[in-house]
């Protein structure tokens, strides 16, 4: 009923080890040649840490940022650039505050010269107690006519203030008093004007 090989010989059996490198063979032919990554191996591939490998050069990056930042602020209170000065002596308000202390004539800036004069005296008056006495008060009433005219600027510039502005900013008088009591050298940011007399509109 059913027909047999003429020969009587069964065909051999597959071999599966062939089997496997032929499927193998033909994914690498027609496929990608990779295997495709697993989810999370992509998502831990594609993460960048908060923190840099290397924090000796992130901090060195960090010290040149910062010295290039106050050495553009040392520049702009030489030139008075208003971009780069620091917080303390931005605005319109503070560059007021400067035009005006800068062109009145203030006792405070002849406050340490002739203080550093008053302590010579005093050490080569020391064995003379009168002499001594004399150069102690007269120091004080220099210091007394020292702050006398600081509150008389300090009077005049806050009513142009008021008349300009409107208001009076706080932390103004000890801006303008630190300012006054400064030799007019070495004053930062620079006076615009390089005499006295010149007084803001």
């Amino acid at each position: 009923m059913f027909s047999r090989n003429k020969s009587g010989a069964t065909p051999p059996a597959p071999d599966p080890v062939a089997a496997a490198a032929e499927i193998e063979q033909a994914g690498t032919a027609t496929g990608k040649g990779r295997p495709t990554p697993k989810r999370k191996d992509s998502e831990a591939a594609n993460k960048r840490p908060l923190v840099p490998n290397d924090r000796r050069a992130a901090a060195k990056s960090a010290r040149e940022k910062q010295r290039e930042m106050r050495d553009r602020e040392y520049q702009a209170m030489q030139t008075g650039d208003e971009r780069y000065l620091p917080p303390r002596d931005k605005g319109p308000v503070r560059r007021y505050v400067r035009d005006h202390v800068d062109a009145r004539w203030n006792l405070g800036e002849f406050f340490l010269p002739i203080a550093l004069v008053f302590i010579v005296m005093s050490l080569l008056t020391a064995q003379n107690q009168g002499l001594a006495f004399v150069t102690v008060m007269a120091l004080y009433v220099i210091v007394l006519l020292t702050i006398i005219d600081a509150f008389i600027m300090w009077r005049g510039l806050r009513k142009r203030l008021v008349r300009k502005f409107g208001e009076v900013p706080k932390g103004t008088v000890m801006y303008a008093v630190m300012r006054a009591f400064q030799l007019r050298r070495a004053r930062l940011p620079k006076p615009v004007h390089k005499k006295h007399g010149v007084y803001p509109e």
